[in-house]
Order: C-alpha cells, then sequence, then structure tokens
C-alpha cells in the first residue's frame, strides 16, 4: 500500500484471540477447523480494516493520517479483546505440543511448524507475487498508485486484497506462537517490535530483504547471550534498527530512495 501499518501485532493478538479464544476453547471446534475459520475471519476483516482506515486516508496530505489511524486502530483492537475474552491470559492445552527428536537434536514441535509455514507462506508470496496477475498488479500500486490507476488497475480493491492478506498473515503468526507465550493482550508486542527492525534492516518494503533482515536479528541475538546477559538480548534489534538507519536506511537488500 506504500503506507506504514503500526497495528500489525495487534492484529497478531487477534488472531490468537479469535482461534484460541473464540474457535477452539468457546466454541470447541478442532484446531484444524478453527485454523480455517480464523483466517477467513481476520480475511474479512482485513477488508474491514482498509476500507475504514487506508482507502479513505491514502489520498490525504500527509501518511501521518494513515499511520495514526492504524495506531487508533491496534488501541481498539487491544481493548475490543478485553471486552470480549477478558484480560486473563490463558494457554491452548496440548496445541502444537511436544518434541521431534532428529539424533541428538531435539526441536519442538511448535518451532518446527513455525519454519514449514513460513517458508510455505513466504514461497507462495514470492510465486503470486512474480507469476499471477494480481500479484503484479499489486507491485504496480506499490510502486506508483497514479500510473497504476492510468493502467487500469483497481487501486482501491488491490489494496483491500492487501490488507487482507496482510491480517491473514497476521493470523498465521498468532496462531503458530500459541505454544511460545501465553495468550494475553501484549502477546505480540516484541514480535511486532522486531518484525519491523526485520523490515529496515532488510530493506524496507522488500520481502527477502525482511526474511534476511530477521534471520540476522535471530542469529545475532542469540550470539549476544555469550557476552551479554540473556535478559538484555532483546535490545540488539534495537541496537542494529539504529546502525542501520544512521549508516544504510536502505537495508541489506534494500534500494534507496
Amino acid at each position: 500500500t506504500g503506507l506504514l501499518n503500526f497495528s500489525h501485532d495487534k492484529l497478531i493478538m487477534l488472531g490468537a484471540y479469535v482461534f484460541a479464544g473464540q474457535f477452539v476453547l468457546r466454541m470447541g471446534a478442532p484446531p484444524a477447523i478453527a485454523i480455517i475459520a480464523t483466517v477467513a475471519t481476520m480475511f474479512l476483516f482485513g477488508v474491514l480494516v482498509a476500507t475504514g482506515i487506508f482507502n479513505p486516508l491514502r489520498n490525504m496530505a500527509s501518511p501521518v493520517f494513515a499511520v495514526i489511524g492504524t495506531v487508533i486502530l491496534g488501541r481498539i483492537l487491544t481493548e475490543l479483546a478485553r471486552v470480549i475474552w477478558g484480560a486473563t491470559p490463558f494457554t491452548v492445552p496440548g496445541f502444537l505440543k511436544g518434541i521431534v527428536k532428529i539424533g541428538s537434536i531435539v526441536i519442538p514441535r511448535a518451532n518446527i511448524a513455525i519454519i514449514l509455514v513460513s517458508a510455505v507462506i513466504v514461497t507462495a508470496l514470492q510465486i503470486f507475487f512474480k507469476t499471477t496477475k494480481m500479484g503484479k498488479a499489486m507491485r504496480c500500486v506499490q510502486q506508483n498508485k497514479t500510473a497504476a490507476t492510468l493502467m487500469g488497475i483497481n487501486v482501491t480493491a488491490n489494496i483491500n486484497l492487501t490488507i487482507a492478506l496482510s491480517a491473514v498473515i497476521c493470523s498465521a503468526i498468532g496462531i503458530l506462537v500459541i505454544p511460545l507465550f501465553t495468550i494475553d493482550l501484549t502477546i505480540a508486542n516484541m514480535i511486532g517490535l522486531k518484525g519491523f527492525a526485520a523490515g529496515v534492516i532488510g530493506g524496507f518494503g522488500y520481502l527477502p530483504g525482511a526474511i534476511a533482515g530477521g534471520i540476522l536479528i535471530g542469529i545475532l541475538e542469540n550470539l549476544s547471550t555469550l557476552v551479554i546477559p540473556t535478559l538484555y538480548k532483546d535490545c540488539v534489534a534495537f541496537v542494529l534498527l539504529i546502525v542501520f538507519l544512521l549508516v544504510k536506511p536502505s537495508g541489506l537488500l534494500g534500494h534507496r530512495q
């Protein structure tokens, strides 16, 4: 969309609550059915967000209006989750629990699921953007909305789809991290901040760059525990963010604009 969305962490939180709090625990749906229902719900919610925030505000004099809109949206989602599901943390018993042994290596099932699903999503997105007509249209809109409109692309519908896909991916993240964290209103705060840092470090707006940024942050965070207390390893992402903004704001794989 060419606009920053500072409510991604709240969309991740909402995805976790919709899956666990609504479909699994409250309605008793099997996890597979709950995942499908959550993805569909978040897709529709993404269209609603695009219709109510991004499309009305994208043509304002300054993009700050849209950014503030997403910040307010995040606050609304937090309070909405508090009203519907309460503020008490909870978990989903048995969901993606257990370990897998490969020789002498022990890996939690949740970590394997995260790696596999992430790889599938990233690959699918790359194929979608590069080979489908709709994906190419989304890239055109990202580069120049006016030119895309002149070429017959429906920019409004395109942004609706973009935000809907974003909400779906956020819901997938929310579901996948449930075994790692207690489900509460702050479940995705650090995920959202580190995701933003990964995007800037890798090259903002460039998917392979975001992946590279995320991997770099993950590696350096874990290596940092060799020289600093584990308590402070979360600071590594933000130190890197500041360094890249000062030295190489285009990121590892991004292009200077």
